[in-house]
């Protein structure tokens, strides 16, 4: 991935976003969500949307998907211009929102199989396609299933595989792993993995670094809207400056602890907290985040 222009009718190129902006309507005090992105995915890419809550990764997932409208700006996936022609973007990509959307008075089977039915297939291949993708996942078991029988990690995997019914040229996973299990998380990667290794291009949203570096090849950080660094996770890493980031939280004040460590030569002390119970009058910090900074000594 790359920024700046690029030709959407390239092949090469999943997805191009050129000034994409959005801004939600409050009365006299508008929320800007998303200030001018450009960026441009190539195909065949594992992309991530690194930010935290409200940075404005799920507006820009939804204006890409068509599910938002832009305020201002172009969108192209798969080729298509999502303002011009929504319907081809939609037959043409996956989503798998944050929120759990399977059809509870369906059986896991039915839900990934109807959902190839809206995007045409016929009834016996829909139902083989489906079939193949609870096997591929480790659901074979839970085809007659119903949904409100499975667990979180469970019905993430039915939603994803659902996504995938129609053989969708890009793959948008909005925080995927939010709520799941250690377990769950590590069988999500593993299958997120394994779809990127096949070729699937897939953006993926998150919050959590560590996710974030273990399955994305190139990362966009996105804050307030704005984005700040677009490269992969080890140049990102780099240019921050900063190698581990820890936070200590203990009941007495923290300010003769913050300014100990702003004397040590290869630490320095970020974001003191005054968390305090509702209702309660303000008190001294009692928590601090130190972020390490020293680097290897060179070697002789």
């Amino acid at each position: 991935m790359e920024t700046g222009p690029a030709d959407p009718a390239d092949p090469a190129t999943a997805i191009r976003t050129e000034g994409l902006r959005k801004v939600y309507r409050r009365g006299q005090d508008d929320l800007v969500a998303l200030e001018g992105l450009d960026l441009t995915v190539g195909k065949g890419e594992f992309f991530g949307l690194l930010g935290t809550n409200g940075a404005g990764k799920s507006t820009t997932i939804g204006m890409l998907t068509t599910l938002v409208t832009p305020t201002a700006g172009s969108a192209w996936v798969a080729g298509h211009e999502v303002g011009a022609d929504p319907v081809g973007v939609k037959s043409r990509i996956g989503v798998v929102p944050q929120t759990d959307t399977l059809d509870r008075a369906l059986t896991v089977l039915d839900n990934l199989a109807f959902r190839g039915r809206y995007f045409g297939l016929p009834a016996q291949a829909a139902r083989r396609r489906a079939l193949e993708l609870l096997e591929r996942f480790g659901l074979a078991a839970e085809a007659g299933a119903r949904t409100s029988q499975l667990s979180g990690g469970q019905a993430r995997r039915v939603m994803i595989g659902r996504a995938l019914m129609h053989l969708p040229e890009v793959l948008f996973l909005d925080e995927p792993t939010a709520g799941v299990d250690p377990r769950a998380r590590a069988d999500l990667w593993r299958i997120i993995g394994d779809l990127h290794a096949a070729g699937q291009t897939v953006v993926l949203t998150t919050h959590h670094l560590d996710e974030a570096e273990a399955l994305c090849r190139r990362l966009a950080v996105i804050d307030h809207g704005r984005l700040l660094a677009c490269d992969t996770p080890e140049a990102i890493k780099a240019s921050s400056g900063a190698q581990t980031v820890i936070t200590v939280r203990y009941d007495a004040d923290a300010r003769p602890v913050e300014e100990a460590v702003r004397r040590a030569p290869a630490a320095r002390t970020t974001s003191p907290s005054r968390a305090r119970p509702y209702g309660c009058a303000p008190r001294a910090p009692t928590a601090c985040s130190v972020t390490c900074c020293a680097k290897e000594a060179p070697r002789a």
